[in-house]
């Protein structure tokens, strides 16, 4: 697929890193040469330097013959008008822009043909927030990513000592956890992936497990794999940017916010903007006097979101030798977030990889409905909708295991009844889902919602093909 990105900024410069390593055509738009050479020498890719807005630079990136235009220019506004450009001028059959402003929704008249013409919006901040918001939801998970408009939920999760399944195999899931369908797709021990998910596997404790179950059945999941922590009812956001005044007006009326901000006059736009229960503070995050004054060893949860790496890290650091059980550190460096992850910092999250996935599910083949990046963008989950018949397709009407899966690929659910047999979706009121967590002789059906976990971004192409009819489909 040949793909143009504007933008050689932190998501840009993450989106064209992930596409590339998918054997991609990717050119780069950006008015930055310097940034343009160290992606060029870096990866496999074509810069192009001026501004998008211009046709002549369009042109000359190749937007006549693109496929698709990833627009995340810093500006809403630059965005909105590339993608106009890019559909009027140069007829762009898909156009993705990444948009800051709230007011702009996915199908909003004004992002139609007959407006800016943007087929797909991203939300960075919102990506962001919805992210943190699950992890203060369930504190015991590394990750916890939805599939089928909520239904399942695949978590990612450190096995503990003590945890009742630690030190038993999975051959002893049914009868350790009773009443539960849950399916592990994945075990990384010493950061490296167990290649044996057979029955006589045995969970260690420091074990980092993903879990695919259907969400309402996620708290008894986390239980099994580890003692439950106490629920988060106070917690401490360090940076009143955008994401952490996004994040603080979310969470408030539900639990005990703090938000420190070192800007004075931010610090008086975030109390004119948000409710009276959010206590914002005026102060650096790194310092300690201040942690202290402000009770921070009696938080359940520290976020440092300032837009600096080394001052999140810092702060996180500090807030846990202060006593905070759980910290958590938005990370822009790649390089940073694998260094720190899974040390005393609990989660190092990295803005571009939550909003990676939500780009990627426009750029897979086949029917796919959403995707999510994992392990920093090593592995993969997605969820495709199977079309076709047992002729035409190549997962309709067979056993898992008759499913021509890449070694280390698990399809760990699917979703049944969300379509009609004619493949239309089901009205959401009308609509009876069953989620069904699959073994070897479970029969996929056609318009089932098939969830599948991939090890390596290398075996995508093989997935993608899973999810694609054969031409006589169409006839």
């Amino acid at each position: 697929m040949k793909i143009l990105i504007l933008g050689a900024g932190r998501v840009g410069e993450s989106v064209a890193e992930n596409l590339v390593s998918e054997r991609n055509d990717i050119t780069v738009v950006d008015t930055d040469p310097a940034r343009l050479r160290e992606l060029q020498d870096r990866l496999d890719l074509r810069g192009v330097v001026g501004n998008g807005i211009q046709p002549s630079v369009l042109r000359e990136a190749g937007a006549e013959d693109s496929d698709m235009l990833i627009a995340c220019a810093p500006l809403d506004e630059t965005n909105l008008v590339v993608c106009k450009i890019a559909h009027e001028v140069f007829g762009v059959p898909t156009t993705i822009a990444r948009l800051r402003s709230p007011e702009f929704d996915e199908g909003a008249e004004l992002l139609g043909k007959a407006g800016f013409a943007v087929d797909h919006v991203i939300h960075p901040e919102q990506s962001v927030t919805t992210y943190v918001r699950k992890l203060i939801e369930y504190p015991e998970a590394l990750q916890v990513l939805e599939f089928a408009g909520g239904l399942v939920s695949l978590i990612a999760v450190r096995a503990v000592a003590g945890g009742p399944l630690v030190q038993h195999t999975l051959a002893e899931l049914p009868t350790l956890v009773p009443g539960v369908e849950m399916r592990i797709v994945a075990i990384y021990r010493h950061d490296k992936a167990v290649p044996d998910l057979g029955g006589a596997t045995r969970v260690q404790a420091g074990d980092e497990i993903f879990v695919l179950a259907a969400t309402e059945h996620l708290r008894t999941v986390l239980g099994a794999l580890r003692k439950m922590d106490r629920p988060v009812r106070r917690l401490m956001i360090a940076g009143g940017g955008r994401i952490g005044l996004r994040l603080a007006r979310e969470l408030h009326g539900r639990y005990q916010v703090k938000l420190i901000e070192e800007r004075r006059e931010r610090c008086d736009y975030l109390a004119a903007q948000l409710p009276a229960d959010v206590l914002v503070l005026h102060g650096d995050s790194t310092d300690e006097d201040l942690l202290t004054a402000e009770n921070a060893p009696d938080m359940d949860l520290f976020v440092a979101m300032t837009s600096d790496d080394e001052d999140n890290i810092m702060a996180c650091l500090l807030a846990k030798r202060l006593g905070v059980r759980r910290v958590l550190a938005l990370i822009n460096r790649r390089a940073y977030a694998e260094l720190v992850q899974g040390t005393q910092i609990d989660i190092a999250l990295s803005p571009a990889q939550a909003v990676i996935g939500e780009l990627l599910a426009f750029v897979r083949r086949g029917d796919v409905e959403a995707v999510h990046s994992l392990r920093r963008g090593a592995a993969e989950a997605l969820e495709g909708i199977v079309r076709g018949d047992a002729k035409t397709s190549r997962m309709a009407g067979r056993r898992i295991d008759e499913i021509d899966l890449p070694e280390g690929a698990h399809i760990g659910a699917l979703v049944r009844g969300l379509h009609l047999e004619d493949g239309s979706a089901v009205e959401p009121e009308f609509a009876k889902p069953r989620v069904i967590i699959t073994h070897h002789d479970t029969v996929v059906q056609p318009n089932d919602h098939v969830i599948v976990f991939v090890p390596r971004k290398r075996m995508i192409r093989q997935v993608e093909k899973l999810f694609q009819v054969g031409a006589t489909f169409f006839f």
